[in-house]
This record gives C-alpha cells, structure tokens and sequence, in this order.
C-alpha cells in the first residue's frame, strides 16, 4: 500500500530554507552541541494544542530548555496503567523518570476551543462529543469535575472562563495521582504550577493554592 503522502507546502519549504541559512547557521555550534549532550530541560510544560499558545515565546526559551507535550485543553488524565495507550502518561513518565524535570507547570489559556466543547458537552448543547466514537468527547470527560465546581455560574463566557481554570486543577489533582510525581513532591526535587494565560491581553496568573486563587504573575 502506497502511503498517501503529498509533498510539503512551498510555503513551508521556503521558510525552512530562511531558517537553515540564518539561525541555523549562527547557532550551528549550539545545535551540534544540543545533537551531541543530548536534552536536559529543567521544566515540563503542558499545554493546549492551541496553536495560539507560544511556550516558548512566552517565556523566552531557548531550544533545549522545556520540554513539551500538547493535548486538547492541557488535561491531566489520572495514573492508570491498564496497558493501554497514553501519550500524556508516557510523556509525563518520561519527563519525570528520565529527563529529571525539576518543574511540571499545567498551562491553561483564555478561549479554548477544547474546553468550549467540554462545556457544550456537559450542558448538552454537542450531543455529536456524546458519541463513543468521538476521541475529543471522551477525553473532554476528565473535565466533569471540573464542570461541576463552575455549572452555577450564570453567564456563558464567565463558565467558561472559570472552566478553563477547572481544567488546570483538574491537571494538578490528576497529577498527584501518580507516584513517580508524589515520590518527587515528597523529596522536593519536583514542583507544580498552575498557569492561565490570555491570548488577547499577554496577561498570565498563577494558582495560589493557599487562597484558592489565581492571581497576576
């Protein structure tokens, strides 16, 4: 069977060819040393798929200092080894296990698409993200507790934004869930953070768990 793969974008092309003859070649001894020492980031970030959500950018980072792993709406599922497949696991496993991270931080963002269709969902308004068929349905059912914590809020944007807040706990308490985080924890050799960002403004708040709270960073 012949694989149904097409050739990339010229577009594409090109702007891989601008960075190979300029960043590329005045790094080149970065990235040869990168290639030969190999990775070691000292934070894990997980966040949106959203491809409005620039790392990164956002914190200025260099190749080589995060290493990122991207789902629909930065959720956590809970420690289950049931043989399955789980790419947020895995990648989590990996990070902790393996690469050392010092730091996992839960990055949430304003106007997620994924949480909007996880508020649809629970309130009965996608009844398409109800079928078991659906892959973004039955992942958007770790949010359910989080649902709960906001459904009394009576406008729509407001139970959404405070959703998108949801999803960040609902991380960190999944987070704690597994044992090679809480062995971390317990040694301090690791810590969790909680960050919302918003897209339009650039603003970023932090979870204060003492007050229950996200704040301005």
């Amino acid at each position: 069977m012949t694989l149904p793969v097409k050739p990339l974008p010229k577009y594409l092309v090109q702007r891989y060819k601008g960075w190979k003859a300029t960043d590329f070649e005045e790094n080149h001894s970065w990235y040869h040393r990168l290639a030969e020492e190999g990775q070691r980031p000292r934070v894990m970030v997980i966040s949106c798929c959203d491809s409005r959500v620039h790392v990164t950018s956002i914190f200025g980072a260099e190749m080589g200092e995060f290493f990122i792993h991207r789902n629909i709406a930065n959720l956590v599922p809970p420690y289950k080894p049931d043989g399955d497949l789980h790419g947020t696991s895995a990648a989590l496993e990996y990070a902790v296990t393996s690469l050392k991270v010092s730091n996992i931080i839960v990055l949430g963002h304003s106007h997620c698409g994924g949480v909007e269709g996880g508020l649809a969902m629970a309130e009965g308004r996608a009844p398409e993200l109800l079928e078991n068929s659906s892959f973004v349905g039955s992942w958007m059912r770790l949010l359910e507790p989080g649902y709960k914590a906001v459904a009394d809020i009576p406008d729509q944007q407001d139970r959404q934004d405070a959703l998108e807040k949801q999803a960040i706990l609902v991380s960190l308490r999944n987070l704690v869930t597994f044992p090679f985080v809480t062995s971390g924890l317990e040694d301090t050799s690791l810590a969790l953070h909680g960050l919302w960002h918003d897209i339009g403004t650039g603003a970023l708040e932090a979870y204060d768990p003492e007050r229950d709270a996200f704040s301005r960073v």
